[in-house]
């Protein structure tokens, strides 16, 4: 990427670290602004169900001035009488500025891009890539942690669905003498895609099976995502297979920091929450700085 105005967001091997920390910058100094954007349109095009992301885009936008159309789920659309995406995309592209574009079907996203006149950002294509999310995690360890290079991080979970942790695992090789501890259940392991194309060579990694915490700077929780599963037997033989709960939070470093992209469905106790490392709240609503961040560079550079 050279120039931010008017790019694509679709994955973040599209980002170096210079662009990266422009837009952690940004992100650190913006404030609500309702002239900004004043008269800019976003399209929200949420085919998968969602929460924070699809939020905290609404609330970045509309905070620096700009309107939201779109959907959440195709009921009530022309995709229920069997519209096509490459129409459903030249369509709204006539209505709006940006499109946010969230879709089960990995490759959607650049797909929409390729078909679009305007920007495209990806906010999810099924276990592939969340480019936004990923910076708003880098966000959030920075804020928390001070610093990008030389940490400790322990990715747990679902490692082989989950594209928060393969986008985020991608962003990390950017950043200097990093360490990845992979802890996943040998069903869930990182795809070998993601390992040997992405981090061999660039990163130091590990894969394990331990819910070895101590000595990490940042701990990164996931769930075990049954839709993503094609058997429902598999996703039973693994489910539940990592609880932080206060027992296991007793090997973590006082400076240490939990995330989770959420929702949590059980692999986080509640009490846990009360604990000074838990910082998955402030990270959902670290969404809405990096996510106004990017709409200005897009929009204005």
């Amino acid at each position: 990427m050279t120039a931010w105005r008017g790019a694509d967001l679709i994955s973040i091997r599209d980002l170096g670290r210079e662009e990266i920390e422009k837009v952690l910058d940004r992100a650190q100094t913006i404030r609500p602004d309702s002239s900004l954007l004043r008269g800019r349109v976003m399209a929200s095009l949420f085919f998968e169900p969602s929460t924070r992301t699809q939020l905290s885009f609404a609330t970045a936008m509309e905070r620096l001035g700009g309107s939201v159309i779109g959907f959440s789920g195709v009921e009530g659309t022309s995709i229920q009488k069997g519209e096509s995406l490459y129409d459903t995309i030249k369509m709204v592209e006539r209505y709006a500025d940006v499109i946010v574009i969230r879709h089960p079907l990995e490759g959607s996203a650049r797909f929409a891009a390729d078909v679009a006149q305007i920007p495209v950002i990806n906010a999810g294509d099924g276990a592939n890539q969340h480019p936004s999310q990923t910076l708003l995690d880098l966000f959030t360890i920075r804020r928390f942690c001070g610093r990008l290079d030389g940490l400790s991080i322990g990715m747990v979970g679902d490692l082989k669905y989950g594209r928060t942790v393969h986008s985020l695992a991608t962003a990390l090789t950017h950043f200097e003498g990093v360490k990845l501890r992979l802890i996943s259940p040998p069903l869930l392991r990182m795809p070998p895609r993601i390992l040997e194309e992405e981090l061999r060579g660039k990163i130091e990694f590990e894969e394990t099976e331990e819910l070895e915490l101590s000595d990490l700077d940042v701990v990164y929780m996931t769930r075990i995502q049954r839709e993503r599963f094609p058997d429902v037997e598999e996703y039973e033989r693994v489910k539940g297979a990592y609880i932080l709960d206060l027992e296991a939070c007793r090997q973590l470093k006082p400076e240490a920091i939990i995330l989770h992209p959420l929702p949590r469905v059980g692999e986080i106790d509640p009490e846990v929450d009360r604990l000074p490392q838990a910082k998955y709240f402030e990270q959902a609503a670290s969404g809405v700085p990096v996510r106004m961040a990017l709409l200005s560079l897009i929009l204005l550079g």
